[in-house]
């Protein structure tokens, strides 16, 4: 094992991708138990979708790095999504099916009329992290520490919000913008996050390891921490299986993520028999 994870990170693009895959991977974990206790799960699902519009239109109309396009595009649809959501005629699932669906829908159209399916397209769809280039690579690190300390300086008006809207409210915070930081810094992640995982799959990272912590710890701080934990373990077993195995990455992580979340289930209902 200790060989081939030699001859595994002896390639450079195997470092890159390890190095923004953890940190893509942490920050993911660290905004997923926020979104999941906000019953916002669906929000990661529906800007992966208009981040693929986005890409694919800028891809065929020959944009050389797409990401910076799908960026901005991907945050103000994250903040319609939830001024949408708060709606009363509009209910926030029904505002995510319309955005993600109608995203999809001229991603696909864009596609067909240009150069069809072409390897770029496929890559947005199901991810290609090891085909990340340097641009993605500098940008999804920028992006990646810019939500990580903004996690963390608002870490207190975040757990308030998360927990309590009204209360936040009552007690003078202003709650709808630190719920929108919320958003936007889900969005930031989602977008560079797919060329990790792909559209189909770049919503599981953000769901899986805090529905997996919660299976055992109660507390917000130590289901922030394990989250981040069984995310950035599931990211490289992932890699170092699809590796091995030549297995798609994004697929091999999820996978991982899915046993483990299963382990944890288990674990849970033998503590609480």
């Amino acid at each position: 094992m200790i060989q081939n994870v030699a001859e595994m990170m002896s390639h450079i693009f195997i470092q890159r991708a390890v190095l923004v895959g953890v940190l893509i991977s942490l920050c993911a974990a660290l905004l997923g138990v926020s979104l999941v206790l906000k019953r916002y799960s669906m929000i990661g699902d529906g800007l992966s979708h208009v981040g693929f519009g986005v890409l694919t239109v800028a891809t065929a109309f020959g944009a050389a790095t797409p990401l910076y396009i799908a960026i901005p595009c991907v945050t103000i649809s994250a903040i319609i999504l939830l001024k949408i959501g708060n709606n009363s005629r509009i209910k926030s699932d029904s505002a995510i099916a319309l955005i993600s669906s109608s995203a999809l829908a001229i991603g696909v159209a864009a596609t067909s009329l240009s150069t069809g399916m072409n390897t770029d397209v496929c890559n947005f769809m199901f991810g290609s992290i090891l085909a990340m280039s340097q641009a993605d690579v500098i940008l999804s690190i920028i992006v990646s520490i810019i939500v990580a300390v903004l996690f963390i300086i608002y870490y207190r008006k975040l757990f308030v919000v998360t927990f309590d809207e009204n209360f936040a409210k009552a007690s003078g915070l202003k709650a709808n913008r630190y719920t929108n930081i919320i958003a936007v810094l889900t969005a930031l992640i989602i977008v560079v996050g797919m060329r990790m995982m792909g559209v189909m799959l770049i919503s599981s990272i953000i769901i899986f390891p805090a529905l997996t912590s919660m299976r055992i710890f109660k507390s917000f701080k130590k289901v922030i921490i394990s989250s981040a934990i069984i995310s950035v373990i599931s990211f490289l077993i992932g890699i170092y299986l699809s590796y091995i195995y030549n297995i798609s990455t994004g697929a091999m992580i999820v996978i991982v993520n899915l046993v483990l979340f299963i382990l944890f289930s288990i674990i849970e209902k033998i503590i609480h028999d």
